[in-house]
């Protein structure tokens, strides 16, 4: 890309998007990448298929309310949404609905799955102060329970545990234990989402005192980051696990998880500069990049190794709600919250 392009010119040349006429709350891609949703607070779904976005978008009238969720199925074709009709909701690429579960009415905040083997896994629903385990048929594994709401949910990558963050810290658990006894990861305050390293050693909540709040498993050190002007809504660490990206400052805060973890290291900002706001992040499947979104509708790639900051969309088309990479990382998806959806293709011409 020349220096004279604009920084439009990815999303014009690569991109499509639509105008959804609604807050979108979540996009994410399907386990294949053939199919990408967009989930709206109006209560819709729409799906289209990735390769070729500028057809039909398919809107599904997902839940009586808004749609507070979205995760790809634990199997490839689909999604999953909790909605505050307080149902979880398997969505086909083809838009047809089947529920998982009904909880009356109560809220399905957070919900998040984990791939097995082919057409295995497992699926998490936060409800209040439980999370339901489910396998992939939608069969009820397990109902594991909180001492406060649950606030965040998250499997590591094999699978083997799932973390929930809660006031006053984060409990973990084994799912195929049968003392269904959690670990405990004690930290006074309001935690308010949760992520794992791709290690499965380190568990950083985000917190409602614009800080962020890690574990290391091991030898159960704290590790405290702080300095946020605003609430980091999105947390996520790079596919190394060497970096933590995480929004909710001027620039994209990295905090490096090397040499024993972000304690008493300064974290490096990219993309930054404009005092404008990072609303969203999301770290790439395979490289050390992460794409970020601003609240003046700026989206840019950053690569953290080169240090190199490409745009991806002006600013102009609302504050960024929602990013995420496709699984094969050839994709990126993005909206905002005044319903602005696009999905830019990286891969080789």
């Amino acid at each position: 890309m020349s220096d004279t392009t604009s920084p439009d010119y990815l999303l014009e040349d690569r991109g499509t998007h639509r105008a959804l006429d609604g807050y979108i709350v979540s996009a994410c891609f399907d386990r294949s990448t053939a199919h990408l949703a967009f989930a709206l607070g109006d209560g819709t779904v729409h799906i289209t298929k990735t390769a070729d976005a500028t057809t039909d978008w398919n809107r599904v009238e997902a839940h009586d309310g808004g749609v507070l969720s979205l995760a790809p199925d634990c199997v490839p074709g689909g999604f999953v949404t909790g909605g505050d009709d307080g149902k979880f909701l398997r969505i086909a690429a083809d838009g047809t609905t089947a529920v998982l579960a009904d909880f009356g009415g109560k809220w399905v905040d957070h919900v998040t799955t984990h791939a097995d083997k082919k057409d295995r896994g497992l699926l998490a629903a936060a409800v209040g102060k439980n999370v339901h385990v489910f396998d992939e048929r939608g069969q009820t594994l397990k109902q594991l329970p909180h001492p406060t709401t649950v606030t965040g949910i998250t499997f590591d990558a094999k699978g083997k545990r799932v973390a929930a963050s809660h006031y006053n810290g984060a409990s973990l658990w084994f799912v195929a234990s049968k003392s269904d006894t959690p670990r405990v990861l004690e930290w006074k305050g309001s935690h308010t989402g949760i992520t794992m390293n791709p290690a499965g050693d380190h568990v950083v909540t985000s917190m409602q005192e614009n800080a962020l709040h890690g574990w290391r498993l091991t030898d159960n050190q704290h590790m405290r980051m702080s300095g946020y002007p605003s609430k980091s809504r999105f947390i996520a660490f790079t596919k190394s696990g060497k970096w933590l990206a995480s929004s909710g400052a001027e620039g994209i805060v990295l905090w490096p998880f090397t040499g024993g973890g972000p304690m008493g290291k300064q974290p490096m900002e990219m993309a930054s500069g404009d005092d404008v706001l990072c609303t969203a992040v999301a770290t790439h499947p395979q490289h050390e990049v992460c794409a970020a979104g601003f609240s003046d509708g700026l989206v840019v790639l950053a690569d953290i190794t080169s240090g190199r900051v490409l745009p991806v969309a002006a600013p102009g088309r609302g504050s960024v709600s929602a990013i995420s990479w496709s699984p094969d990382g050839t994709y990126l998806a993005f909206g905002t919250e005044t319903g602005f959806a696009a999905v830019v293709d990286f891969s080789k011409r």
